[in-house]
């Protein structure tokens, strides 16, 4: 093989160069949408529709950002935002992993059954079920807070759970039985020994529950009832009517929806790559 290679040096070199021309022309193509969301934040109104076409705009100006937290009231929106998301961070990571410990560590009759029944779960779509959630809140006088889209998140997730019950599979019980040894009860075990070493997946559970939640419109325009309450994701609402949207603030907002998203996943994408690999190689 290696003299086939030390012969042919030139096919190693196309082969990358070729690989790479693909992977460049995939980027690009996931980057245009968010590079004409970028400029467009930067431009007039009368610039987004000019002919023909100017990716940039004539001037770079902050004229759409500076509207965009006087327009409308931004900071109580992004207030309300971060309550969900922090609530649906911490439900998810708490719910999800004790669920999930019981799933891939202990043993009791009926455990794969009902693990699969959490499984089917996954494919109902949250459509189906928000009109008999939407009752259920509504006898219980919660429609109109923020409880339904924060209560809920500490009752698990299935797609979470499964996602952790394929990580906790994968450490050796040997570790656990060593604790056991050592006298340390099963909440022990749990809370200091598998959550530490389940960093990763953690980590992925708690990006993919920030996005969940961070780009959630239906959730609260369905829940909240009360404008006082609304998140960023209903503020487009107030950005726009049926005559005239003001798209250029739009995509103003949509930039400000997309940072955060970008700059969490970059600091955490180690740890996201490694929980997503691991959860999906082992149990």
């Amino acid at each position: 093989m290696d003299k086939k290679i030390g012969k042919y040096p030139w096919k190693g070199i196309l082969k990358k160069v070729v690989m790479y021309a693909v992977l460049i022309l995939f980027a690009m193509l996931f980057l245009v949408p968010f590079f004409f969301l970028l400029m467009g934040s930067f431009k007039e109104q009368s610039e987004l529709f000019r002919v023909p076409f100017k990716w940039l705009p004539d001037r770079f100006s902050l004229k759409n950002y500076r509207e965009l937290f006087t327009s409308i009231p931004f900071f109580t929106y992004f207030r309300n935002t971060m309550i969900i998301v922090v609530c649906n961070i911490i439900g998810s990571l708490l719910s999800c992993s004790v669920v999930a410990y019981g799933f891939a560590r202990l043993n009791w009759p009926g455990r794969d059954k009902v693990f699969m029944i959490v499984m089917v779960t996954m494919i109902l779509p949250y459509q189906v079920t928000l009109v008999p959630l939407f009752l259920l809140f509504t006898k219980l006088k919660w429609v109109g807070t923020f409880l339904p889209l924060t209560i809920t998140c500490f009752f698990g997730n299935p797609f979470f759970i499964f996602l952790l019950r394929q990580f906790f599979v994968g450490i050796p019980k040997e570790m656990t039985e060593a604790a056991k040894i050592d006298g340390a009860g099963e909440f022990r075990i749990y809370w200091q020994l598998i959550l530490p070493m389940a960093k990763p997946a953690l980590t992925t559970v708690a990006i993919f529950a920030f996005t969940r939640s961070w780009n959630d419109f239906l959730g609260p325009l369905v829940f909240l009832g009360n404008d006082k309450l609304y998140t960023l994701s209903l503020a487009a609402s107030m950005l726009k009517s049926k005559l005239d949207p003001n798209w250029s603030m739009l995509l103003t907002l949509g930039v400000v929806m997309v940072c955060p998203v970008l700059v969490l996943f970059f600091i955490l994408q180690k740890y996201f790559i490694q929980g997503i690999t691991m959860s999906g190689i082992k149990g």
